[in-house]
């Protein structure tokens, strides 16, 4: 579940690079949707906003909690998961994949090097 081609935070989002040129994909991880439970809201970052790590970029909310999303990388914000604002359980059913939230378009690769690898994060949330 947690794959090579991802990595991630200690506040529980990941990143992949998507293929395209300095654009990667953001979401929850499978750990924090489960902490999380079922999502009933998701707010997510505009189009065309720029951000920086550590940003607060949106809100995932459940019948449990509701939970602030912060930006892995800096970047500019290209695209958001319209699905998953309609439809937030996609978060819940396929966080690493149907479920990503945003895509940024990276101010520098070495954004990348700061994040855990899918084995420290594992080692991380035990």
């Amino acid at each position: 579940m947690y794959n090579a081609d991802m990595k991630f935070v200690d506040t529980h989002e990941w990143v992949r690079l998507t293929g395209d040129d300095l654009i990667a994909e953001v979401g929850i991880t499978n750990h924090a949707q489960e902490l999380l439970g079922d999502l009933v809201y998701v707010e997510l970052p505009a189009i065309g906003q720029v951000v920086a790590v550590g940003d607060t970029v949106g809100v995932v909310e459940s019948v449990k909690a509701a939970s602030d999303l912060f930006s892995p990388i800096a970047g500019e914000v290209v695209a958001i998961n319209d699905e998953v604002v309609a439809d937030p359980t996609l978060a819940n059913t396929d966080p690493h994949g149907a479920g990503w939230l945003f895509k940024l378009k990276l101010v520098d690769l070495a954004d990348l090097d700061a994040l855990m690898s899918a084995d420290k994060y594992k080692a991380l949330i035990g």
